[in-house]
C-alpha cells in the first residue's frame, strides 16, 4: 500500500446543536496549537519528566485561554464551561498536563473578600500572570476531604497554618496556593465539614514562603509539571487573604461559604477530566489508525485483519460518545443547571473509556506499544490518573447511587 492510500486520521468536529461558527474557529486554534507547539515539546520532555517551559505557558496565555471562564469584564474571553472544556480536550490530545494547566488560572485564588483586589486578580488570572496550585488533600484526607486536619489558628490579623497536604501540582512553579483548612472543631449537630476555610497562601514562583517545605511525589506518568508534598509549620497568613471559596468558578456564589462553594467548581472540574480523558484516548486511536496501516505482517498491513479493524472500530465509537456526554453536561453547567449527577457519570464514564482505549490501543501496537519509541505509551500512563484525581471512579458511584436511592 502506498502512503497515498492510507487513510489520515480525521480530528472530530462539533457537531449539532453544539456548533458555532466561534466555536468551531477556537476548536481549530486549539487543535494546530496543540499539534504543533504542544507535541513536540511533550514528546521531548515527557520522558525526561520535565516541567512544560514558562514560554509554552506564555503562548497559552497569549491566546486568552487562562480566561476562557473569566468575564470580559475583566480581561477573559467571557465564554463558559463548553469552550474551557474544548481547548482542554484539544490540548491533552498532545499532553495531559498542558490540558490541565488551564485549570490553575480560569480565577482560581481570585475570592478575596476585596472587591477591589478580586477584580485585579480577575485580570491577572486571565493574563495568565497569576497561575495557581490547590492543596486540598492530605496523607489521610483525599476523597474524605472533611476529614482535612491541617490546623488554622488565629492569631491576631493573621493565621498560622501547620499540617501536611498531598498531591499538589505545580505548587513550586505557582504564584499562589490555595490551602484547604480548618479553623475550628465542628459543633453538635453541624456536618464533619463545618470549620473548613480556604487559605490563600502568597509566594514567589520557584520558592516556597517561610513555614513551608516541600518533596516532589514520583509519579509514572502525568508529567509536565511537578507534584508536590507539602508540609506547613507555621505558614503565616493574613485575614485579608481568607477566601469565600475554591476554584474561582465566576458562576459560583461568593457568599456560600468555603466549603459550599466547593461543590460547582466540582462539578465543572469533573467535566474537565471527561473532556481531558477524551483527549487522551483520541489520541490513542487516531495513532492506532496510522499504526494499523503501516505495520504489515504476513504480507499484508494489520489492519487489513477484521479483528484490529473492529477493535479500533469499537474504540472510535466509545470516544465519540464519552465527547457527545460532556458536551452535553458542560452545555447544562453552562445553562446554570447544578447537574451534579452528570457531572459524576461523565467523569466516570469518560475515565474508565480512557482506560480501555488506551490499553487497547497498546495492544493494537504489539510490542512496539511496550516501548517508550511510540507515544501510545504515555497515553495509557496518563489516562490512568484519571480515573484517580478529581474523585476516583468510586466516589462517582457513591455520587451518582446517592441522589438515586435512600440511605438505610
Amino acid at each position: 500500500m502506498s502512503k497515498s492510500d492510507r487513510k489520515e486520521a480525521r480530528p472530530p468536529e462539533l457537531m449539532s446543536p453544539w456548533r458555532t461558527e466561534a466555536r468551531a474557529a477556537l476548536q481549530a486554534e486549539a487543535r494546530a496549537f496543540a499539534r504543533d507547539v504542544v507535541m513536540p515539546i511533550a514528546d521531548e520532555l515527557d520522558p525526561q519528566k520535565s516541567e512544560m517551559p514558562r514560554s509554552l505557558i506564555d503562548a497559552m496565555a497569549a491566546k486568552g485561554w487562562f480566561g476562557i471562564t473569566i468575564p470580559a469584564e475583566h480581561g477573559g474571553l467571557g465564554l463558559g464551561v463548553f469552550e474551557y472544556c474544548l481547548v482542554s480536550e484539544e490540548l491533552a490530545r498532545s499532553w495531559l498536563s498542558v490540558g490541565s494547566i488551564l485549570a490553575r488560572g480560569q480565577g482560581l485564588g481570585t475570592q478575596t473578600m476585596d472587591d477591589a483586589r478580586r477584580v485585579d486578580l480577575l485580570r491577572r488570572s486571565a493574563q495568565g500572570r497569576w497561575i495557581g496550585a490547590i492543596a486540598l488533600s492530605e496523607p489521610k484526607a483525599g476523597s474524605d476531604l472533611a476529614g482535612v486536619q491541617t490546623r488554622a489558628v488565629r492569631d491576631g490579623d493573621s493565621w498560622i497554618l501547620t499540617g501536611t497536604k498531598r498531591w499538589a501540582g505545580f505548587a513550586l512553579a505557582a504564584d499562589f496556593i490555595e490551602v484547604l483548612a480548618r479553623t475550628r472543631e465542628p459543633e453538635a449537630g453541624e456536618p464533619r465539614s463545618a470549620g473548613l476555610e480556604p487559605f490563600l497562601v502568597l509566594k514567589q514562583p520557584g520558592a516556597f514562603p517561610a513555614g513551608m517545605t516541600g518533596h516532589v511525589i514520583d509519579k509514572i506518568g502525568y508529567h509536565g509539571f511537578l507534584t508536590w508534598q507539602l508540609e506547613l509549620d507555621g505558614v503565616r497568613v493574613p485575614d485579608s487573604d481568607r477566601l469565600t471559596g475554591l476554584y474561582g468558578d465566576q458562576g459560583a456564589d461568593a457568599d456560600s461559604g468555603g466549603f459550599a462553594s466547593v461543590q460547582r467548581g466540582l462539578n465543572i472540574a469533573r467535566v474537565h477530566t471527561a473532556a481531558r480523558a477524551v483527549g487522551v484516548a483520541r489520541a490513542a486511536v487516531e495513532d492506532c489508525q496510522a499504526y494499523l496501516q503501516e505495520r504489515e505482517q504476513f504480507g499484508h498491513p494489520i489492519g487489513d485483519f477484521q479483528a484490529l479493524r473492529f477493535a479500533l472500530a469499537d474504540m472510535a465509537a466509545d470516544v465519540a460518545q464519552a465527547r457527545a456526554f460532556w458536551q452535553q453536561v458542560a452545555h447544562l453547567l453552562d445553562e446554570g443547571e447544578a447537574a451534579e449527577s452528570e457531572s459524576a457519570m461523565v467523569k466516570l464514564l469518560a475515565t474508565e473509556m480512557a482506560v480501555r482505549v488506551t490499553n487497547q490501543a497498546m495492544q493494537l501496537h504489539g510490542g512496539n506499544g511496550y516501548t517508550t519509541e511510540r507515544r501510545v505509551e504515555r497515553y495509557w500512563r496518563d489516562a490512568r490518573l484519571t480515573t484517580i484525581f478529581e474523585g476516583t471512579s468510586e466516589i462517582q458511584r457513591r455520587i451518582i447511587s446517592d441522589r438515586m436511592l435512600p440511605r438505610a
